[in-house]
């Protein structure tokens, strides 16, 4: 329990379709997604690295692992956010990403958040 108090990550998610870099021809739908990294617990922790499992509808599953977020590998002190925007393609009209954050806490202690499951999906036109 201390633990889970001393290295207390939140993660939030907002999604976007991106019409104008999609091409539906092609089956290539472009999403923008923004997170915001709140560090909510007491201890010092940064960003070292990611993982990311993108699945389309159709199934089609790739993961994606690196170092840091959008070029950075932000140390947030408690208290702390960090937010920024990427992108990806998917196959389909519709599909899912979730994954985890690597972090590393200023007094040494390796430590992984999760990123729950959320949802891309073009959205729905009503005729």
């Amino acid at each position: 329990m201390e633990n889970e108090q001393k290295y207390s990550i939140k993660v939030e998610v907002r999604t976007i379709y991106l019409p104008d870099q999609s091409d539906p021809e092609a089956e290539r739908y472009v999403f923008a997604y923004t997170i915001t990294i709140n560090n909510t617990g007491s201890v010092a922790s940064q960003l070292v690295s990611r993982h990311w499992i993108i699945t389309s509808g159709d199934g089609v599953t790739r993961e994606v692992r690196g170092l840091g977020v959008v070029g950075e590998q932000p140390l947030l002190k408690p208290g702390e956010t960090f937010e920024y925007t990427s992108g990806t393609a998917i196959s389909s009209i519709a599909g899912s990403m979730k994954g985890s954050y690597q972090m590393v806490a200023e007094d040494g202690f390796h430590f992984s958040v999760e990123i729950p499951e959320f949802i891309l999906s073009v959205p729905r036109v009503l005729h």
